[in-house]
């Protein structure tokens, strides 16, 4: 078997296809997707170039190495590259005296200081005790890390002055980290993230990948803290305005605008163990865009960091739901979170702790019994 003709300047990814429920019997025809529960036996080839797509070829996992040598040497470098990473072990996220470890999905519970974010806004707005007693309950429910915004990025919601957003999160935080919470601060300002890491939170989560405030990547890399890459077309005041000219493909696109996101971050002091991607769900992307990301998301585990996936309760999700409400959402956003753990993602970002959370047990236990011959 041999790829077919490729030329020398395309872009190469690879996705990991035809997932196996054991990898016992399939030696030497079957690799690991990270450190997780997940085994494949195939791999997805796709080459780019330009906005054009020149070869999409599937490879068993057994004939792989012997394929790469039809291609040119810089692109079988990139494709050995590309299946090391998929398969490298994720580190495990360090945050003090707590680890949050990849060998199983995890689940971040969403906290929103806000009065206008799309599903919840304003539930807690004026009462930090209320919210700081909801981080509680997310944690005893499961959850691995709090995730507190005081600021939405819904599409066309209103920039808020920093000093404002830090009232809204730091008394929150200042609660939770009394308690020993893991928290992470969802803020695009360099000011905000330095309060809330004073405050006692332990982990910067940034919809413009550290590129909104041109302080930020000096900020967490002087923090030395973990940091959430996600992807969004604009990294100005609205994250959800798309890429002129639309993409070429949504998911080799997310691929490389993250992959260069990571590249910066390392080269501007960030560790590559403290990071984790997004490939932001619903930011700047049609509903089209939305379920190519998720049919395909394997493809982005060969970027070879942790990935975080964000679906609950978003407007994909009312599109292919009569219209449903957010607050009514709460199937479809399990559906998406079993889906997002099926390709691999280490992390679900979600409203709902305690029903992600027992439906990932569940997960566990599926995956558990078919390694085990069940």
């Amino acid at each position: 078997m041999q790829f077919p003709a490729i030329p020398a300047d395309a872009r190469l990814y690879l996705r990991p296809i035809w997932f196996a429920d054991s990898p016992f019997g399939l030696e030497g025809r079957v690799a690991r997707l990270g450190n997780g529960l997940l085994w494949f036996q195939g791999y997805e080839l796709i080459a780019m170039r330009g906005r054009g797509r020149v070869a999409k070829v599937a490879v068993p996992v057994a004939r792989f190495d012997d394929c790469l040598a039809s291609l040119p040497d810089a692109l079988a470098e990139r494709a050995r590259m590309l299946a090391a990473a998929i398969s490298a072990q994720r580190p495990p996220m360090a945050l003090g005296d707590r680890t949050i470890r990849f060998d199983a999905p995890q689940v971040m519970g969403i906290l929103n200081m806000t009065p206008d974010s799309f599903s919840d806004g304003g539930r807690y707005l004026d009462d930090p005790q209320a919210a700081a007693d909801a981080g509680f309950a997310m944690v005893a429910a499961g959850a691995a890390l709090v995730d507190v915004g005081g600021e939405s990025t819904r599409p066309r919601a209103e920039k808020i002055w920093e000093g404002d957003e830090i009232a809204r999160v730091a008394p929150v935080i200042e609660r939770l980290a009394a308690a020993g919470v893991p928290m992470s601060i969802d803020t695009r300002k360099a000011t905000v993230m330095e309060a809330a890491l004073a405050a006692g939170a332990r982990v910067i989560n940034d919809v413009s990948a550290l590129q909104h405030d041109p302080r930020s990547t000096d900020v967490a890399a002087r923090a030395g803290c973990p940091v959430i890459l996600m992807h969004a077309p604009s990294s100005g005041d609205d994250p959800h305005v798309g890429p002129t000219g639309g993409y070429a493909d949504p998911v080799t696109d997310v691929f490389d605008a993250l992959e260069a996101r990571i590249a910066a971050c390392v080269a501007a002091g960030i560790g590559r163990e403290k990071i984790m991607v997004d490939p932001g769900l619903g930011f700047g992307k049609s509903l089209a865009d939305n379920l190519a990301l998720v049919n395909r998301l394997a493809m982005l585990q060969g970027l070879g960091v942790p990935l975080l996936f964000a679906g609950s309760r978003k407007r994909m999700i009312g599109a292919l739901s009569n219209e449903v409400p957010a607050a009514d959402r709460l199937g479809g956003s399990l559906a998406l979170a079993v889906k997002a753990a099926d390709f691999g993602a280490q992390m679900v970002r979600v409203h709902d702790v305690p029903e992600t959370v027992q439906a990932l047990h569940v997960w566990r236990g599926l995956r558990d019994a078919a390694l085990t011959g069940g």
